[in-house]
């Protein structure tokens, strides 16, 4: 009985989805850019932003794609939580949801995207169909999918930016 009980309430844990576009990138022709000195800024943010996210802890993983300007934005919330960014392929979005939700069930998960694959990924977790386009300028935008056992996933949409500097 009690293993039936352990099972059931563990089978019923909500996992929790934070997406984010990688921060400002520096601009030009490069292929992989690295951040600007705005991005840099908006990366650090983060650890305020991010570090407690869980009321005692940050985000239990943390994804970045196989580019320069998302693993850049991971990396001082990475360092600040001794926790490596795992690093996965931008274009393979069914991939990812399968394996945050195989493995990572019931965890507070960190993606670190880009503006065309995070509605793609929302979509793939079921959250809303009605997200605005990511623009081309807009690093801000903070994806929150609470993705119950059983029922509808909740799509919140923060936003968040550099610390006010006098």
């Amino acid at each position: 009985m009690a293993l039936g009980l352990s099972w059931f309430f563990e089978s019923q844990a909500t996992t929790t989805v934070v997406l984010i576009r990688h921060a400002d990138r520096v601009a030009g022709e490069n292929l992989n850019p690295g951040l600007s000195p705005a991005g840099q800024l908006r990366a650090k943010e983060l650890v305020r932003v991010l570090g407690h996210l869980d009321v005692v802890a940050g985000p239990d993983v943390i994804f970045a794609t196989q580019y320069r300007r998302t693993q850049e934005t991971a990396e001082p919330l990475s360092k600040a939580l001794q926790l490596p960014v795992r690093i996965v392929e931008a274009d393979d979005i069914v991939g990812l949801a399968e394996r945050i939700l195989k493995e990572h069930k019931g965890k507070v998960i960190l993606v670190i995207g880009h503006s065309n694959s995070i509605p793609l990924l929302i979509r793939e977790f079921h959250g809303s169909k009605k997200l605005a386009p990511i623009e081309e300028n807009e690093y801000d935008n903070l994806y929150v999918l609470s993705i119950p056992w059983f029922g509808k996933v909740k799509t919140l949409q923060l936003k968040y930016g550099a610390p006010y500097i006098p």
